[in-house]
This record gives structure tokens, C-alpha cells and sequence, in this order.
């Protein structure tokens, strides 16, 4: 395609101001530069001759064509972003630090529709990122990382911190417990830091960055983290024996693997515009939602909650790494508003002992549920519940139990009856082969 009229028109005058062309051939290429007819004879021999009023006559006047450029049909989209000002918002501040190569495949496009074809999930995973965003963006950049890897608790659970799947992989960023343990995150009765916001965002990034520094490649490390480095490395190695390419769209994977990537670059292409796929992103500040602090041993979550002046609902929220309605011996980090904290400290203060309302317990050969009740001034049906268990249950000699110190234990109730049901993993069936008899 040439340049139209008017852009070569404007080429013209930036090369040579004294020089005007007019194009009147829209198809194929320019014939090459050259003078009309008689004119080094004209300019030897002084100005040309003006022609008569009716064009009879004269050599008219030499001209040299300007250089044409040769434009695409289609340019490829290129995503700017103004630099100069601060970050509109979280979704700005992504749009950023982009910083993986992106993935052009058949693939993506049907990503793309999948997504766009239910909004309704758009919206839950959008809006439950909201309160979690500006924290995994800001450890992002603190470890120099591609920002659209905040999109990534998307295709792993839809930012959903209590997810779990068949595979028993819970959170945002779908730890399976033997990887966790890898990566220090506690999981005991009490808490499964799997599902804490801030303890497995640090794990995920430090698996992120390792896999990364191991392939030295975004799309590999992507893989690694969804099939196992192992298994991407024997991928490799196949693909290296038989003299094949090594990148991402290469291998040999999964089908959960092969459109792991695809899913995370359709994400990333709605974020980079939202306009052109007609989704509207919530509003997401781009500053500090919440802070750490660490909270006193034996407080129940509702009584945290009142201290810092939140609901129970939006504290076990920002808080779902935690299993129990109090919070064991020891401290324990708790994530609270950012706005709130100081809230919590000057209650804590003035509460003095009052906050520790509960103590764990470690259970004796000859206990009873009945027997337990009674020494610490409670009720069987108040220690099941709080502790998660039946009624009926036999206690098992060595095991914890939390039992009230205080005479208060409406607030440790409304907890256990806030938390989510704790997910139970299904259990194999094992398959039993009949014996048959010999027919000898």
C-alpha cells in the first residue's frame, strides 16, 4: 500500500519545500524519480519559460518526486502508556510493569471468548481481587517481576483464597500441601497459610522467580509451575534429543498445561484493554488496602474483628489461612485494614488480659468431652463446636482442644459459625480382585 495524497504531500514538503508533488497513481509502486522532459536544457539556460494562459506552450516546471513509503495494511496494536504521570489505579499500575513477551496463538483468541462468553465469573474474580491486588503488585515490582503475574490467582482460582481442588491444592495460588512445606507455609489444625494472603504470595513469587532463573524463560517457568520443573525439564530434554525447538508452544505437556499460558495472555489482553472487549474493571486504588500485625494468643476472631472496628464477615475474609475461631498459644499474624490498625492496638490496650479468652489443651488418656466441659465452667455442645468436632466424638489421647479461660465464648461461636466448612479431600477407593477359584 502507498502512502495517500495527502501524507505524501506532507513528505514532500518536509524533505524539500521547494519541491511539490502530486500522486495520481493509487496502484502499484512508484515509477523512479526523474526530470520532465528539456529540463537540464532549461537549466542551463536560465529560468524556465512561464507557460501561456491556456498551458499551450513551455517545458512546464521540473520536479523530483519524493521518496514513498511502504505502510502495512495492518499495524500490530502497540500499548502505550503515559510514563509521566502516576498510576490511575491498580489496573494502570499492571498495565505498566507488563514485561512478558506476549503469545499470539489461535489458542488465546478462544481464551478470550471463553472468558468474555461468562462475565459473571469475570465479575466475582475481578471484584474478590480487589482487596489483594495493590499488595501482590507492589511485591512484584519489589522483585523486579512482570506485573501481569497478578493475574495469574485468575486462572489458578479465580482469586478465590479458599479455593481447593481434587487435587487438594488450595488458595490464591494453588499450593498443593507437599509444595507448601517446600516453601515454609504451616499447615496444622489451626491454619493452613496455603490460603494466607501475604505467606503464600512471598512462597508463590519465590517458586515464580526460582523456575524462572532455572529456564530463563516466562512461558517455561509458567509450565514449571503448573506441571512441576521436573516434568517441564524431561520435556525439554525430549525436545533437545530430537533436534526440536525448546519453546513453550513446543512441547509435549497436559492439556491443563498447554493452555495455562493462553489463559493468563487472554487475561492480560482484557486488561491491557478493557474498552475494546466491553468489560468495565473495578475501581481499584492504587495505595495500601491492608497491614500485618501480629495479634495476642488466645483471641477469638470475633473479638479481633470488634477491636479493630470491622465485621466478622470482612476479617475472616482478609484473614482465610485460619482453620479455628481462636487463635492458638503463640502469636499469629493478622491482616487488617490499613486504616484500622491503630484501632486494634488501642483497644488491645485497654482490653489488658481480658482479650485471651481461650487456651489449647492437650488431651488426657481418661478425658471426656462431658468431663472437660465441666472443669472449665462450659458445655459439651460449646467445646464440639468450637473445636470443630461431634458431640459424640471419642478424644483422642494427645490431641489439642481449645477450652475457654474466660466465661465469654458467644464471640468464639459466632466465629465457628462465620468460618467456612473446612473442605474434606475424597478419599480413593480402593479396588479389591476376586479371588477365583480354580476350576481343576
Amino acid at each position: 500500500m502507498r502512502c495517500p495524497p495527502l501524507l505524501a504531500l506532507m513528505l514532500c514538503l518536509t524533505l524539500s519545500p521547494a519541491a511539490i508533488a502530486v500522486e495520481t497513481d493509487e496502484a502499484g509502486p512508484p515509477p523512479a524519480a526523474e526530470s520532465a522532459p528539456g529540463a537540464e536544457a532549461a537549466a542551463e539556460a536560465g529560468p524556465p519559460q512561464t507557460p501561456d494562459e491556456d498551458g499551450a506552450g513551455g517545458s512546464g516546471m521540473a520536479v523530483r518526486r519524493p521518496p514513498v513509503l511502504d505502510v502495512p495494511e495492518l499495524l500490530p496494536w502497540v500499548p502505550t502508556v503515559d510514563l509521566t504521570n502516576d498510576a490511575i489505579d491498580v489496573w494502570d499500575r499492571i498495565r505498566r510493569g507488563f514485561g512478558m513477551p506476549d503469545l499470539a496463538s489461535d489458542e488465546v483468541h478462544r481464551q478470550e471468548i471463553a472468558y468474555l462468553s461468562h462475565p459473571a465469573y469475570l465479575d466475582r474474580a475481578f471484584e474478590r481481587a480487589r482487596p489483594f491486588l495493590y499488595h501482590i503488585v507492589a511485591e512484584l515490582e519489589a522483585r523486579g517481576m512482570p506485573t501481569e503475574l497478578a493475574l495469574l490467582p485468575m486462572v489458578e482460582s479465580a482469586y478465590n483464597p479458599r479455593a481447593y481442588s481434587r487435587s487438594r491444592a488450595a488458595g490464591l495460588w494453588q499450593f498443593i500441601p507437599s509444595t507448601g512445606r517446600v516453601f515454609n507455609l504451616e499447615q496444622n489444625a489451626w491454619v493452613d497459610e496455603r490460603r494466607d494472603v501475604v505467606a503464600s504470595t512471598d512462597a508463590a513469587l519465590d517458586y515464580l522467580q526460582y523456575v524462572y532463573e532455572m529456564h530463563g524463560d516466562w512461558h517455561l517457568a509458567l509450565a514449571s509451575y503448573n506441571w512441576g520443573e521436573g516434568a517441564v525439564a524431561r520435556a525439554l530434554g525430549k525436545n533437545r534429543s530430537a533436534g526440536e525447538p525448546l519453546e513453550y508452544a513446543h512441547l509435549k505437556m497436559p492439556n491443563e498445561t498447554r493452555l495455562y499460558v493462553p489463559k493468563l495472555q487472554a487475561l492480560k489482553n482484557i486488561v491491557a484493554q478493557p474498552e475494546l472487549y466491553g468489560i468495565e474493571l473495578p475501581y481499584v486504588a492504587n495505595k495500601t488496602h491492608f497491614a500485618t500485625i501480629d495479634s495476642p494468643p488466645g483471641i477469638d476472631l470475633a473479638t479481633a474483628a470488634e477491636f479493630a472496628d470491622i465485621s466478622l464477615e470482612e476479617f475472616v475474609q482478609l484473614n482465610p489461612g485460619f482453620k479455628r475461631p481462636v487463635i492458638p498459644d503463640g502469636t499469629q499474624p493478622i491482616v487488617l485494614p490499613a486504616s484500622r490498625i491503630e484501632t486494634f492496638r488501642a483497644n488491645l490496650a485497654l482490653s489488658g488480659d481480658a482479650a485471651t479468652r481461650w487456651r489449647s489443651y492437650s488431651v488426657r488418656k481418661s478425658d471426656t468431652l462431658n468431663d472437660l466441659a465441666r472443669r472449665f465452667g462450659s458445655t459439651p455442645t460449646v467445646l464440639a463446636e468450637v473445636n470443630g468436632i461431634s458431640v459424640r466424638s471419642r478424644l483422642r489421647p494427645g490431641a489439642t482442644l481449645l477450652v475457654p479461660v474466660g466465661e465469654n465464648a458467644e464471640a468464639a461461636l459466632r466465629a465457628a459459625r462465620v468460618l467456612p466448612d473446612e473442605p474434606k479431600p475424597k478419599q480413593r477407593k480402593r479396588r479389591y480382585r476376586s479371588k477365583r477359584r480354580s476350576r481343576r
